[in-house]
């Protein structure tokens, strides 16, 4: 029958684990993890926000110096020109976000009106990326005067007369 200490490996046989090819594998991962972090970069709009002295010059312009982006639901944009708080509905017309047709829209406008102030209403369906969108598209056309505001309730009437 063997004895107890046959049965034991001898301490004299073991070697320390190589940890090279440990520290090889965690420089390579090391190195992806920062040539792919450097590949990934933002991109910002910039709002400029007028001085408080200058915010009471919307009540200046005309019905007609408007148009209007009411940012509904399934990334639809419906529009219409004016947007001062007319007392009456006027026509809405519909167009898709993402479409380069936004941006005819406004441009066109502004060819028809060179003092143009587009106001962008994010309904309550509407998307964030929608917003994004729109913001990009006053930016891409070098639109000068536009604002965020909130629906008023007679755009609320509007959208439901239209059934939307």
């Amino acid at each position: 029958m063997p004895t107890l200490s046959s049965i034991r490996p001898s301490r004299r046989g073991m070697r320390p684990p190589d940890l090279m090819p440990l520290v090889g594998v965690s420089l390579v991962l090391a190195v992806l993890l920062l040539l792919t972090s450097q590949s990934v970069k933002q991109t910002v709009v910039q709002l400029t926000l007028p001085p408080r002295s200058h915010r009471q010059d919307t009540q200046k312009h005309s019905d007609r110096d408007g148009l209007t982006l009411l940012l509904g639901r399934q990334h639809q944009i419906h529009y219409y020109r004016g947007g001062f708080y007319s007392a009456e509905l006027p026509k809405l017309q519909t167009i898709r976000s993402g479409d380069q047709s936004l941006r005819r829209i406004v441009l066109e406008a502004r060819a028809e009106n060179p003092w143009l102030v587009v106001l962008i209403k994010p309904g309550p369906g509407a998307k964030y990326r929608d917003l994004v969108a729109a913001l990009d598209e006053m930016n891409i056309t070098a639109q000068k005067k536009y604002a965020v505001v909130d629906l008023h309730k007679l755009d609320y009437a509007l959208l439901r007369h239209n059934g939307l």
